[in-house]
């Protein structure tokens, strides 16, 4: 056999091995991702605040039916978190491979996560293309809390925090200033949203803004990094932790997947955040 053949054998093979994990090991696979941050104005009262971001969940996607999400929501229980978040993006439109499940089955499954500081959504920009009054009322009717440019107090043992949903930069009015109405002078300020782009123009005010929607890119690349982002601003807030001008953002992969069915190198995980002061 010559080497040339050889040559093309062992890269088909490694080509071959390379898609199988992007389009089958990588999308439906799945964990926990324990990961934690400092930031500035976090107050010591609220240290090691466990938050919990099931970001992007795209039920429906390839690997992520009904079933997916009943075992990741028992996943999520076990972990403990104090707190809930659901940045947005919990159906799907047109993704290769993917099928339609309603939103009211998907909350029908997401009503049994728990949390002691309760369990809080905002719609994404796949949601707003559905019917974003149908998907907010789905989760509104299983008690899940839906933030769209509204805030709410918590309180758990000497942690106070006010936590503000802003709705999606695309899609939503993201009226930050209605968002924030009511709130006092020196109040620790939590924020989500679905799309990080909104960040540079959220108030210093804002001790941390929790998103999704990049989805890390889906694909990263060693040496090149994320080829495609679904941001104005490429690979800026495309995952983790981003600080810029002492405000915080911290950007989670989510779950799903979007136009097609690949992850690679960046597995769908459930972020659980937690957060402490310097």
């Amino acid at each position: 056999m010559s080497k040339w053949r050889i040559t093309f054998i062992v890269l088909f093979c490694i080509g071959l091995l390379l898609a199988v994990w992007a389009f089958i090991v990588g999308p439906a696979s799945f964990r926990i991702n324990e990961d934690d941050i400092v930031v500035d104005a976090w107050p010591k009262e609220c240290n090691g605040l466990r938050v919990a971001i099931l970001a992007d969940l795209h039920v429906g996607s390839p690997y992520k039916g009904r079933k997916s999400l009943q075992n990741l929501v028992e996943a999520v229980n076990k972990s403990q978190p104090d707190l809930i978040l659901l940045p947005g993006d919990f159906v799907i439109q047109g993704v290769v491979g993917g099928k339609f499940v309603p939103p009211e089955d998907a909350a029908g499954i997401l009503k049994e996560l728990k949390a002691p500081m309760g369990v809080f959504a905002v719609l994404g920009n796949h949601d707003w293309w559905l019917d974003a009054a149908r998907v907010e009322q789905s989760l509104e009717s299983q008690g899940i809390s839906v933030l769209e440019d509204k805030s709410v107090s918590l309180v758990s043992s000497e942690c106070k925090l006010r936590l503000v949903g802003i709705s999606d930069f695309w899609e939503g009015p993201h009226d930050v200033k209605k968002a924030m109405q009511g709130i006092d002078e020196g109040e620790t300020i939590l924020a989500f949203t679905h799309n990080p782009d909104i960040f540079p123009e959220l108030p210093a005010e804002l001790s941390l803004t929790i998103a999704g929607h990049t989805h890390g890119g889906q694909v990263y690349l060693p040496f090149i990094g994320r080829p495609i982002v679904p941001s104005s601003y490429g690979q800026r807030f495309a995952i983790g932790h981003v600080v810029e001008g002492g405000k915080h953002l911290y950007v989670s992969p989510g779950v799903g997947t979007s136009i097609l069915p690949v992850r690679f190198l960046v597995p769908p995980e459930v972020t659980v955040l937690s957060i402490f002061s310097p």
